[in-house]
C-alpha cells in the first residue's frame, strides 16, 4: 500500500438479511445502523466513517435490493441501493455462507453496471459447522462471476475484518479525509432517534406489521434540566395496525417507548424524555409524497 493518505466510500450491497447494517456496524465499531432478525430492517442508505492511520472509509450501508418493486417504498429502497453503487468507489457485495439465489444474482448484475473494484464478503462463516463445505460454495460463486478479492467472515464475531479493511484501503483513491476524526455518520441525531424508535418496532411487533411501519420525529429539544424532550409519530397504515401498535390498555407502545427510550439514552448520553403517538396515514408505503415526508431517498 502507497504511504500517501486514502478516502472514498465504499458500498455495502446485498440481498436482505445478510448481515450489511452489522458488518457496517462492526467496520467502524459503532451501533450506528439498527440490526433486528427481520429482512428489511435497512430501509436507507446510512454513512458510517472509519478512521485509520493511512486512511478514512465512508461505508455506504445500503437496504436489500428487491427484484419485485411493486411498491413505492420497494422501488425507493432500490432507488437508494442503485444510487449508493454509483457514488462508490468500491462496491461490496455481502452473501450469507452457503446460500446464493437469485437476489443475490440480481445484486451482482447491478454491480456490473459499475466500472469499480469489487469485494464478495461470505458472512456468517460461523454459522457453518463444516467449514470445507465453504471452498466448493465460493468457487462455485467465482466460476462464472468477477469479483476482485473473496473474504470469509463472521461480522457478529468480528472475525475477518481485518483483513477485509485493508483490502478496502489498498483500493480506494488518495485524497484528504472528508470528515473529523470523531465523526461517525453524516446522519443528524433526529434520523438515528427516529431509528431506534423503529428499531423496537421490529423487534416487538408481529411478522408483517413492521413494515407497515414508519417513524417521524415531530419534536427534538433540549430542556433546561439537560432533558432531550422528544416527541416522535409511529405511522401506520390501517386502524387495526394502529390498536396492534398501542396494545392493550397501552401497554406494548409502553414498552415500544420504554426500550427505545434506554437506547437513546444511550445514543444522546443524556437523559430523555420520550413521547410516542400513533397515527394513520393510508397507504403510505405506496405514497410517494408520504415517504418524502418521512425522510425516504
Amino acid at each position: 500500500m502507497s504511504d500517501s493518505f486514502r478516502c472514498g466510500s465504499v458500498a455495502i450491497v446485498g440481498r436482505p438479511n445478510v448481515g450489511k447494517s452489522t458488518l457496517l456496524n462492526a467496520l467502524i465499531d459503532a451501533p450506528l445502523s439498527i440490526v433486528t432478525p427481520r429482512a428489511h430492517t435497512t430501509r436507507q442508505r446510512i454513512l458510517g466513517i472509519a478512521n485509520a492511520a493511512d486512511g478514512q472509509i465512508l461505508y455506504l450501508d445500503t437496504p436489500g435490493l428487491h427484484r419485485e418493486a411493486k411498491r413505492a417504498i420497494n422501488r425507493s429502497l432500490n432507488r437508494a441501493v442503485h444510487a449508493a453503487i454509483a457514488d462508490a468507489d468500491l462496491a461490496v457485495q455481502v452473501v450469507a455462507a452457503e446460500r446464493w439465489d437469485d437476489e443475490d444474482a440480481a445484486v451482482h448484475a447491478a454491480l456490473a453496471e459499475r466500472d469499480v473494484p469489487r469485494l464478495l464478503v461470505v458472512n456468517k462463516v460461523d454459522r457453518v459447522a463444516n467449514k470445507a463445505k465453504l471452498l466448493p460454495f465460493v468457487e462455485g460463486l467465482v466460476r462464472d462471476r468477477a469479483w476482485d478479492e473473496v473474504f470469509m467472515v463472521s461480522a457478529q464475531k468480528r472475525a475477518g475484518l481485518a483483513e477485509l479493511e485493508r483490502a478496502i484501503l489498498a483500493r480506494l483513491p488518495e485524497g484528504e479525509p472528508r470528515y473529523d476524526t470523531d465523526t461517525f455518520t453524516d446522519r443528524s441525531e433526529r434520523f438515528l432517534v427516529a431509528e431506534l424508535v423503529r428499531e423496537q418496532l421490529m423487534r416487538q411487533l408481529g411478522e408483517e406489521l413492521p413494515y407497515a411501519t414508519s417513524v417521524e420525529v415531530e419534536r427534538f429539544e433540549d430542556r433546561p434540566d439537560g432533558v432531550a424532550e422528544i416527541h416522535a409519530v409511529v405511522w401506520v397504515e390501517r386502524e387495526g395496525q394502529k390498536a396492534i401498535v398501542i396494545g392493550a390498555g397501552g401497554r406494548r407502545a409502553k414498552a415500544i417507548g420504554s426500550a427505545a427510550r434506554r437506547s437513546i439514552e444511550a445514543l444522546l448520553e443524556r437523559k430523555v424524555f420520550l413521547k410516542l403517538w400513533v397515527r394513520v396515514r393510508a397507504g403510505w408505503s405506496d405514497d410517494e409524497a408520504a415517504l418524502r415526508q418521512f425522510g425516504y431517498e
